[in-house]
C-alpha cells in the first residue's frame, strides 16, 4: 500500500454522504432480524390509527342526534341513554387505546434497543479489524472516533424509533383521517389535501438550507470531545505548567463557534417552524369556512355535526405535519451522524490483511530488503533499509528519537506495510502469513504498555488467557513484582490501573513471560523502572532471551552491548551495523551516542568511586 492510499483510504469514513434512501438502507440489516417485531409494532399501528378516528365518529353522530334531540320532544331517558353510549364507546375506546399504545410503544422501544446494541457491536468488531493506518490518520483520533461513533448510535437508534414509535402511527392515522374526510366530502377533502404537500416543501426547504449547518456542529462536536479527551490525558503537564487559562480559552473558542453555529441552526428552524404553523391554520380556518358553507347551503350529505367531524378529522392529518419537522430534523442529523458512523463500517479497505501461510513451528529469521515506509500524515519514516535479523541472536536497533526504530518494530510485528521493498520472516514475505499465526509467536514490551481496567492476575493472563494460576504467579516472579503484588490488600484480585507506572510496567513484562513466544520485540522495556529494577528485570530479560529471537530498542547501554548485532538508524536509514563493538571502532554515530551515554551516567566518577570502595 503507498503512502497516498494510506491517506487517502485512513479518511474514507469522513468522505462517505448519504441521503435518506441510502440511510434506510443501511439500518435494514440491522432490523431484519427482529422482523416479528416489526410486524406486532405495524398491526398495533394499524389498530390505534383506525381508534384514533373514533373521537371525530363519535362527535360527528353526537351532536346530529343532540341537535335532533333538541328540535323534538326532548326526554332525558333518552338523553341519558345517549350520554351513556357515548361515554362507554369513548371510555372503552381509551381503555383499550392505552393498551395498544403502551404495546407499540414498548416493542418499538425493545427494536430500538436491540438495534442499537446490535450498531455498537458490530462497529466495535470492525474496529478491532481494522489496521494500525486507519488509527493514526488525524480524523480518527480517540475523540474524534469516539464521537463519531456514539453520536451515529444515537442518532440511528432514535431513527429507529422515530420510524416506528412516531413516523408510522402518525401517519397511518393521517391517512386514515384524510380517506374519511374524503368519503364524507371530496371537496373538504381536497382542501385538506392541498395543505400537506405545502408544509412538505417547507420542511424540505428548511432542510436544505440546515445541511451544511448541521455538518459544521458535528464537526464541532468531534473537536470539543478530541479537547476533552486531549486535557483529561495532558492534565499533568497542563498543571505543571499552569496553563489551565489557556486551555480553557481554547476549549471556550470552539464552544463559542459551536454556539453561533446552534444559534443559526435555531433561527432559521423556528422561521420555518412558524411558517408551517401559518399554513397549518389557514387549513383549519378553510376547512371551517367550507364546512359552514356547505351546512348553510343544505349540502346533501352535510349536518353541523360535520363542521366538528372535518375539523377533528384534519387535526388527525395535521398532527403529523405539527410533529414533521422535528422528525424530519432527526432524521437529517441522522443523515449526517449515519455519514461518520456506516463510514467506519464500510471502510472495507482498512481492515487489516491476513495470509494464509502458517508453519508449525516459527524460527525467527527477519529481512528487510530496500523498505521504504511513509505514516498517512506524510512523514517519510524508512527510506531504502536493508538488515537481517537472525534466529536465535539479540539484534539491537540504536540511534535518536525519530530514526525510525519503532517503525521497524512496527513493520516487523505486521501493524503497517511497507511503501516499497520486502519484509520477510524464515523466507516467507510477512503478507502471506497468518496474521494472528504470527502475533501469536510474537512477544511485544512496549515502552508505555497499556495496562486494562481489571485486576492483575487478568492483566497477566491476557498473554495467555489459557494460563493456570500457578503459570501468572511464576511469571509475575520472572518480572519481579510477586513480592510487591502479595502485599496488596487484595493481592492478585488487585485492580492493575492503581499500580505505579514502573509496576505496571513490569506487569506488562510478566504478561510477555506468561507468552513464552519465540520471538521478543522490546521497546525501551525498562524505561519506566528504576535502576535496581532495571537489574532485575534485565536479569529476567536475559534468561528468557536464550534461544529466542530478540529484537531491542534502547538507549540503555548496558542492554545494546549485549546485542550479537547491532544497527544503527539516521534519519529512517541504516548507516552502521555490526557486532557492538566492530561499530564502536568505526567511530561515527554509534559512538557518539555510546559515549554520550557513558559521560551522561557519570562513567568516570563511578569507575572512581567503586575503584576507592577496593
Amino acid at each position: 500500500m503507498t503512502a497516498n492510499t494510506a491517506t487517502s483510504t485512513a479518511t474514507a469514513p469522513s468522505s462517505l454522504k448519504m441521503n435518506l434512501f441510502d440511510l434506510l438502507k443501511n439500518i435494514l440489516p440491522f432490523v431484519k432480524p427482529y422482523r416479528w417485531l416489526v410486524i406486532i409494532t405495524l398491526v398495533l399501528t394499524f389498530a390505534g390509527s383506525l381508534m384514533a378516528q373514533v373521537n371525530a365518529v363519535v362527535l360527528d353522530r353526537a351532536v346530529d342526534t343532540i341537535n335532533e334531540l333538541m328540535q323534538t320532544t326532548f326526554a332525558w331517558s333518552e338523553a341519558t341513554r345517549l350520554l351513556a353510549a357515548i361515554s362507554a364507546i369513548l371510555l372503552g375506546k381509551e381503555v383499550l387505546s392505552a393498551f395498544v399504545t403502551f404495546g407499540q410503544r414498548y416493542y418499538g422501544e425493545k427494536m430500538r434497543i436491540l438495534v442499537s446494541r446490535d450498531l455498537s457491536l458490530k462497529v466495535v468488531d470492525q474496529i478491532l479489524r481494522f489496521r494500525m493506518a486507519f488509527f493514526s490518520a488525524e480524523d480518527n483520533e480517540t475523540g474524534k472516533l469516539q464521537s463519531r461513533i456514539d453520536r451515529g448510535i444515537q442518532s440511528l437508534s432514535n431513527t429507529v424509533n422515530n420510524f416506528f414509535i412516531e413516523i408510522l402511527p402518525l401517519f397511518t392515522s393521517a391517512i386514515f383521517a384524510l380517506i374519511l374526510m374524503f368519503a364524507a366530502n371530496v371537496y373538504v377533502g381536497l382542501v385538506a389535501l392541498c395543505i400537506v404537500p405545502i408544509y412538505f416543501y417547507l420542511t424540505y426547504v428548511q432542510a436544505n438550507h440546515l445541511k451544511g449547518w448541521r455538518r459544521n456542529i458535528f464537526g464541532s462536536h468531534q473537536a470539543v470531545s478530541q479537547g476533552i479527551l486531549n486535557i483529561i490525558e495532558s492534565i499533568s503537564v497542563i498543571k505543571s505548567f499552569n496553563r489551565e487559562d489557556i486551555e480553557s480559552a481554547r476549549q471556550a473558542a470552539i464552544q463559542k463557534a459551536m454556539t453561533e453555529q446552534q444559534m443559526n441552526t435555531r433561527r432559521m428552524s423556528f422561521f420555518f417552524n412558524g411558517l408551517k404553523s401559518f399554513f397549518e391554520q389557514i387549513g383549519t380556518v378553510l376547512i371551517i369556512i367550507l364546512t359552514a358553507y356547505l351546512v348553510l347551503t343544505d349540502y346533501p350529505g352535510m349536518s353541523i355535526g360535520k363542521i366538528m367531524y372535518h375539523v377533528m378529522l384534519f387535526a388527525n392529518v395535521s398532527a403529523p405535519i405539527r410533529q414533521l419537522h422535528r422528525i424530519y430534523d432527526d432524521m437529517n442529523d441522522a443523515l449526517i451522524y449515519a455519514e461518520g458512523f456506516f463510514g467506519i463500517l464500510h471502510a472495507h479497505d482498512e481492515i487489516e490483511d491476513s495470509g494464509s501461510y502458517h508453519p508449525e513451528r516459527v524460527e525467527g529469521t527477519f529481512e528487510m530488503r530496500d523498505v521504504d515506509f511513509t505514516y498517512s500524515n506524510g512523514t517519510k519514516a524508512l527510506t531504502g533499509v536493508n538488515l537481517r535479523i537472525e534466529q536465535g541472536k539479540i539484534t539491537a536497533l540504536v540511534g535518536l528519537s525519530g530514526a525510525g526504530k519503532s517503525t521497524i518494530v512496527n513493520l516487523l510485528d505486521k501493524f503497517y506495510h511497507p511503501d516499497s521493498g520486502t519484509v520477510s520472516l524464515d523466507g516467507h514475505e510477512l503478507k502471506d502469513w497468518d496474521t494472528q499465526w504470527l502475533r501469536e509467536n510474537i512477544g511485544l514490551v512496549l515502552q508505555k504498555n497499556h495496562i486494562f481496567s481489571g485486576s492483575i492476575e487478568e492483566n497477566i493472563l491476557y498473554g495467555c488467557p489459557g494460563a493456570t494460576h500457578d503459570d501468572v504467579v511464576k511469571a509475575a516472579k520472572q518480572a519481579y513484582i510477586y513480592d510487591q503484588i502479595m502485599q496488596l490488600p487484595n493481592g492478585f484480585e488487585s485492580q492493575a490501573l492503581q499500580l505505579s507506572g514502573g509496576q505496571q510496567q513490569r506487569i506488562a513484562i510478566a504478561r510477555m513471560f506468561i507468552k513464552n513466544p519465540p520471538i521478543i520485540f522490546l521497546d525501551e522495556p525498562t524505561a519506566s523502572l528504576d535502576a535496581i529494577a532495571t537489574e532485575q528485570i534485565k536479569a529476567s530479560i536475559d534468561a528468557i532471551k536464550a534461544g529466542r529471537t530478540v529484537i531491542i530498542i534502547s538507549h540503555n547501554i548496558g542492554q545494546i552491548i549485549d546485542a550479537d548485532q547491532i544497527y544503527v538508524l539516521q534519519k529512517g536509514h541504516v548507516v552502521q551495523s555490526g557486532t557492538p563493538s566492530e561499530v564502536y571502532h568505526q567511530g561515527g554515530l554509534y559512538k557518539d551516542i555510546f559515549d554520550a551515554s557513558a559521560r551522561s551516567m557519570n562513567v568516570d566518577k563511578i569507575a572512581d568511586t567503586i575503584d576507592g570502595q577496593v
